[in-house]
């Protein structure tokens, strides 16, 4: 019997803008675009690990209730190989320039309605990519 994959528990986020376009980051060293947000540290909710990141990566408060909350998604981790990552995702729109802090060497906006031009970690092209897309589409088609 093989062991079991080594786990690694975050926070990720889903921001949108009005251009239907989802904020991805690079880290530095590293070729792979993912979700902004990180790991969750001992005795943090989800949602407090997401605010931390969120302001520690790209510089970003999100208001209070401003994010909500969309399941767990799990996928072979980016950039720690025998890694799965298991990601508490959460979707907010954005409305303000954030800016590379931290491990952060890149931020770029991704066309939902393209095909990426980067290369993206599997989390973000098989789980966040269409969930953004959904997240989306939902606010398209709800009532004014």
């Amino acid at each position: 019997m093989s062991e079991p994959k080594r786990e690694i528990l975050i926070a990720a986020a889903i921001l949108l803008n009005e251009k239907r376009q989802m904020l991805v980051v690079r880290k530095r060293g590293t070729t792979q675009f993912m979700q902004p947000g990180g790991k969750i540290d001992p005795g943090e909710t989800p949602e407090q690990a997401l605010h931390r990141e969120l302001a520690e990566e790209i510089g970003l408060t999100l208001p209070e209730n401003a994010a909500r909350y969309e399941g767990i998604f799990r996928e072979e981790a980016a950039n720690e190989p025998g890694a799965d990552v298991v990601a508490h995702a959460f979707t907010a729109r954005l409305h303000s320039e954030v800016t590379p802090q931290a491990e952060i060497e890149e931020v770029r906006w991704l066309d939902l309605d393209r095909t990426p031009g980067v290369t993206i970690a599997r989390l973000t092209e098989t789980q966040m990519l269409p969930l953004a897309r959904a997240a989306l589409t939902e606010s398209e088609t709800k009532p004014r």
